[in-house]
């Protein structure tokens, strides 16, 4: 069989072939771990082609709608997580180094992730911060690859203005957020190795 690059093979009718393929990575472990990989390698088989790739299957980055709730996170994203259906993980601000403060049990950070490829997130917005309706949604960008979450970072914040600077938090990884100059909330997050 001839060997293509994973990214030569996604370029052209491939990639519209396999666009509709969850393609990012899955957590160790999980009943869905290897699946989009492993529907690409017999895509690419079908066609007489290895898929080779340094980076295998993992995708650098991702790119999904962050929403903000005053206290009612967790019955938002388990709603969410009824329409949708998918892996629904959720931690508290207590247990993230907050066990005796009065939000304790409010959400500080949940995701879920489907099994058709989509990714929503969400949280409850700490008391010393103001939260306006239609102001609840930003734009998350999260990943491994720091150096392009950094450049991003960069120009979305370059002319724009920074509410939490890029720097590392409580639970190990980078994060900041920004307004871009166009009014649109990003929040970046480089997740650092788990060695």
């Amino acid at each position: 069989m001839a060997k293509v690059d994973l990214n030569a093979f996604l370029s052209g009718w491939a990639a519209a072939t396999l666009s509709a393929l969850p393609f990012h990575r899955r957590e160790a472990g999980s009943k869905t771990e290897g699946t989009s990989l492993a529907r690409c390698r017999r895509q690419a088989s079908l066609q007489g082609l290895t898929l080779v790739s340094r980076k295998e299957y993992l995708v650098a980055s991702r790119l999904n709608p962050y929403i903000s709730f005053t206290g009612n996170a967790r019955q938002a994203m388990e709603f969410y997580e009824n329409v949708f259906g998918g892996t629904l993980t959720m931690n508290t601000f207590g247990e993230f180094g907050a066990p005796d403060s009065s939000g304790a049990d409010n959400i500080m950070h949940a995701i879920l992730e489907t099994d058709s490829g989509f990714t929503l997130m969400g949280a409850d917005t700490p008391p010393e911060m103001e939260l306006k309706p239609g102001d609840n949604i930003a734009v998350s960008l999260s990943g491994d690859d720091g150096d392009d979450l950094r450049g991003y970072w960069e120009k979305l914040s370059g002319s724009g203005s920074v509410s939490i600077p890029l720097e590392k938090q409580m639970w190990g990884d980078e994060f900041g957020m920004c307004v871009d100059q166009f009014g649109i909330t990003w929040m970046v997050n480089i997740a650092q190795s788990q060695t």
